[in-house]
């Protein structure tokens, strides 16, 4: 099985970057920065997604982003599959905080469960075959709309969306061009259909 050992996003200033990133989310080895200035503009054709157990964390996490930084792109609010919002972290990368919970059953706590990478794909029905084809197992499928890859151990799961619907969600137009700024390090090191670059993991490596 293949696996998602950390996300790797590409900044212009990494000393900022992991300042927001600690401040914000306590983000710790399952992001990695490094320094780029590889052009990129409009929509990077991914979003992260921190998922909580409750309203009030989501709630926590986006105020805690924004005092450091993030401008909010979607304001959190209830909705017919929970509660969430959508923050855009000053080096340019788009997180959604989302919980399926519409009740809190505890005090706030700026903390989360899951991390999700959701990469906004052209066609989902070939990308979800060329990533099992690569050694992912899928969880969860619905048709050429959404798929979702079963973790594992792994740190971070990845799911498919197509490219426009997940602009939509994130709240931004699907248009964009240049690098993707961003590198999955996983089991072995390929490109998929879309352009989005797998590097070999430190963990893969040592085994």
């Amino acid at each position: 099985m293949n696996f998602i050992d950390a996300i790797t996003l590409e900044v212009a200033d990494t000393e900022a970057a992991e300042r927001f990133y600690a401040t914000a989310f306590g983000l710790g080895s399952e992001l990695r920065l490094r320094a780029s200035e590889e052009p990129s503009t409009g929509f990077r054709g991914y979003t992260l997604s921190l998922t909580v157990s409750q309203p009030a964390n989501a709630d926590a996490l986006i105020t805690a982003a924004v005092a450091a930084g993030a401008t909010v792109l979607k304001p959190a609010v209830k909705s017919m599959w929970g509660y969430g919002g959508v923050v855009q972290a000053p080096d340019g990368a788009i997180w959604k905080i989302a919980t399926s919970a519409k009740k809190n059953t505890g005090p706030a706590a700026r903390e989360f469960d899951d991390i999700v990478l959701l990469l906004g794909v052209a066609d989902v029905a070939a990308s979800k075959k060329f990533y099992v084809e690569h050694g992912l197992t899928v969880g969860k499928s619905f048709g050429r709309v959404y798929v979702e890859f079963e973790a594992g151990s792994s740190p971070v799961k990845l799911a498919l969306y197509r490219h426009k619907a997940l602009a939509k969600d994130a709240g931004v137009s699907p248009e964009g061009t240049g690098s993707h700024r961003l590198a999955i390090c996983g089991a072995a090191p390929f490109t998929d259909p879309d352009g989005f670059t797998w590097e070999t993991s430190a963990l893969a490596s040592q085994s």
